[in-house]
């Protein structure tokens, strides 16, 4: 629940309702059940409903219509109960032959809560609350300030992963807003979120969070293409492959595919399945190489040095050297180096959704009140293509946008 007065709960607005249902529509499955789990799992991320009562709510629903629920269960749930919970958390281990620790690791605090087990070790324990700040975790910190919207990053993108004309995973929006000069920038890949919506709504387990580095991914062997994990992104950055690929699987080495766990991953989707920025997961995997690990394409490709790449709980990363380099010159009130007037904003994307996201900005935050505008340099003229559908920038944070429609 909000923490207190000045706490807004989140609500949907009709346009945004209908922009769900209309999405939901074009699939064979259940879109009211869709549209209602996508607005409850936005409610856990922003606690305001536990992640053991959404998965208790909608078991038996998600059942019926998928025949399985395989959604991902974090390590967070505080409060369990329920036969259908119960006996998801126990056939973990009796189907899939899991061990205590990697049951623990999937159900986290429900098992505890529900007597799975006697007691719980110390290793167990680690598994289910999760040391924050160990281990990989990867994100970015993107400097608005030093963007000039070239749109390179986009089209590197697009290359590097084959993707299909106009399921461009990252966006530069170009706007303007009140008091905060005549052009501003945000450039939106997906915030691989760590409390993300996505992951909780996938019936069927392909949309996932990779244990080791934080990656928030999508299995195309086993999606089926329902589409909940579009509508439950309060970002806007999922596309869905209606047609055969522009880049045939031909063209793609295997290697640029599946990742180290040997899960289809990496580059464009088939057709049918839900496509994202993947922070160039083979890249991550040293599969482009070892001196590729910890790089992107998009990051490569800025020659203005607005995009940092790295382990964001490593402190001599790229990207959290940049944001104490940026935040040091602020306290000694010098004058930031780059080619705008000095500014003094960092912030999180929609950081009151509660979605943790793993993506820095420093610059202007665009308000409610933002509205988009051409670019400096447009869309046809790198050669790609925009679908984006609405022309204001949705609670201070990005137009939704619709996948690729060829």
């Amino acid at each position: 629940m909000p923490d207190s007065d000045d706490d807004i709960p989140i609500s949907f607005d009709d346009d945004e309702e209908d922009r769900m249902e209309r999405l939901l529509d074009d699939t064979e499955y259940d879109t009211e059940l869709g549209v209602e789990m996508a607005k409850d799992a936005q409610r856990v991320a922003a606690g305001e409903l536990s992640e053991a009562e959404f998965y208790r709510q909608y078991h038996e629903d998600v059942l019926e219509e998928f025949g399985e629920d395989d959604r991902e269960i974090s390590g967070l749930l505080d409060d369990a109960g329920g036969d259908g919970f119960a006996d998801r958390l126990s056939g973990l281990a009796d189907d899939e032959g899991l061990s205590r620790r990697e049951v623990m690791k999937k159900g986290g605090a429900a098992a505890v809560a529900l007597g799975l087990f006697a007691s719980v070790d110390s290793e167990t324990a680690a598994a289910q609350e999760g040391d924050e700040g160990e281990g990989t975790r990867y994100g970015m910190t993107i400097n608005l300030n030093n963007c000039d919207g070239c749109l390179a990053c986009v089209v590197a993108c697009n290359e590097e992963h084959g993707t299909s004309r106009g399921a461009n995973w990252m966006y530069v929006f170009t706007y303007e807003d009140e008091d905060q000069g005549d052009e501003n920038f945000l450039v939106r890949p997906c915030q691989h979120c760590t409390d993300s919506p996505c992951t909780k709504v996938c019936p069927v387990g392909a949309r996932h969070t990779r244990e080791q580095d934080g990656l928030v991914l999508t299995d195309y062997d086993i999606c089926i293409g329902c589409r909940y994990c579009e509508v439950s992104c309060p970002y806007g950055v999922n596309y869905f492959q209606w047609g055969e690929p522009d880049v045939p699987d031909s063209e793609i080495d295997d290697d640029h595919q599946y990742d180290e766990r040997g899960r289809w991953v990496g580059s464009r989707p088939p057709k049918g399945v839900m496509g994202k920025c993947t922070f160039c997961v083979d890249r991550q995997d040293g599969q482009m190489g070892e001196d590729k690990i910890g790089t992107t394409a998009c990051e490569e490709a800025c020659a203005m040095d607005a995009i940092h790449f790295g382990d964001m709980n490593d402190p001599e990363s790229a990207p959290n050297q940049h944001l104490r380099e940026y935040r040091e010159q602020q306290e000694n009130d010098q004058s930031y180096p780059n080619r705008k007037e000095h500014t003094v904003s960092t912030f999180k994307l929609m950081e009151e959704r509660g979605t943790d996201p793993n993506v820095h900005y420093i610059g202007n935050e665009p308000s409610p009140h933002a509205e988009q505008v051409e670019g400096p340099v447009t869309y046809e003229d790198a050669g790609i293509v925009d679908n984006r559908k609405e022309e204001v920038l949705d609670n201070g944070a990005m137009a939704n946008t619709e996948g690729e429609e060829a």
